[in-house]
């Protein structure tokens, strides 16, 4: 669902950042404010398995920290990844040298998730924003077609689980730095499985 603001009204993203945060999360576009679908329970469990998987192998080597609905500010937008993966060297710290409250950097790598309500274009469209602003990896997770869309420079590549084949042809891509690593769409939706 968008909410249209009339130009006469349209906030300010500075007037956006200063209002509470809401539940869901709102995203401001060019003083568009668009609410974020509340999660269901396979949007929920494929956020939190997911973003364990990647701090598992990543956090522990301070390659990266995948952080669920974390504000990112950037470019004259405010977004929610479902996850936001920051490189280690990209998080902002404070003087304590504990992580700021404030992100104001585009994601490096960004995961979205489909709601079941939720349409894919203008998730696609945030994702291929960010990568225009530096972020090296997207991905598009349907879980109702069991489907994985990849994006990097090019065009994206959809990776589909087919119940018939149990081997995929290859893993699906990841951050730079995690090479050793080799993660599928199958494992991915094998998660929903309790």
């Amino acid at each position: 669902m968008v909410a249209a603001v009339d130009p006469k009204q349209a906030l300010s993203l500075d007037q956006f950042l200063a209002q509470p945060e809401t539940k869901p999360a709102r995203e401001y576009v060019a003083g568009i404010v668009t609410p974020k679908p509340m999660p269901k329970g396979k949007h929920s469990t494929l956020q939190f398995e997911l973003a364990s998987a990647i701090n598992q192998r990543a956090k522990s080597q301070k390659i990266a920290y995948a952080l669920p609905e974390l504000r990112c500010t950037f470019a004259d937008r405010s977004i929610v990844p479902d996850i936001a993966v920051l490189r280690w060297e990209n998080l902002p710290r404070d003087q304590d040298g504990e992580i700021s409250d404030r992100i104001e950097r585009h994601p490096d790598w960004i995961i979205e998730i489909l709601s079941p309500d939720q349409g894919s274009t203008l998730v696609m469209e945030k994702i291929l924003f960010c990568l225009q602003q530096g972020t090296e990896l997207g991905w598009l997770i349907d879980p109702q077609a069991k489907a994985v869309m990849v994006f990097q420079s090019g065009l994206p590549k959809v990776h589909l689980v087919d119940p018939e084949e149990p081997m995929e042809p290859e893993p699906l891509a990841l951050l730079s730095g995690l090479d050793d690593w080799q993660l599928f769409a199958s494992d991915i939706f094998n998660w929903l499985k309790v």
